[in-house]
């Protein structure tokens, strides 16, 4: 098991497990964007969402503010395409 970890990660996908076309597209246009554009817009949203809550409008803020997390996991998804290639390539 331990020397399953250690292992390095294959240069390329097995066919079975490639990307499709829409996903790739997708990649190659996010790829474009700079990864601090992720991180402003959690942080956008979580500014946007203190604003709802200091309003008063709570149902606004929440659903708002529950984008952040979402923006982060975008950004980090694109980073490691960035870093490692859409199939591992």
């Amino acid at each position: 098991m331990i020397s399953e970890l250690t292992k390095e990660p294959r240069a390329h996908a097995s066919a079975e497990h490639r990307e499709g076309p829409l996903a790739r597209s997708i990649e190659q246009q996010t790829a474009k964007l700079p990864s601090d554009t992720w991180l402003w817009a959690a942080f956008g949203s979580i500014g946007v969402s203190l604003f709802f809550q200091m309003t008063g409008d709570e149902r606004k803020a929440n659903f708002v503010g529950h984008w952040a997390p979402t923006f982060l996991l975008l950004g980090l998804y694109n980073k490691l395409v960035k870093l490692l290639g859409s199939d591992g390539a």
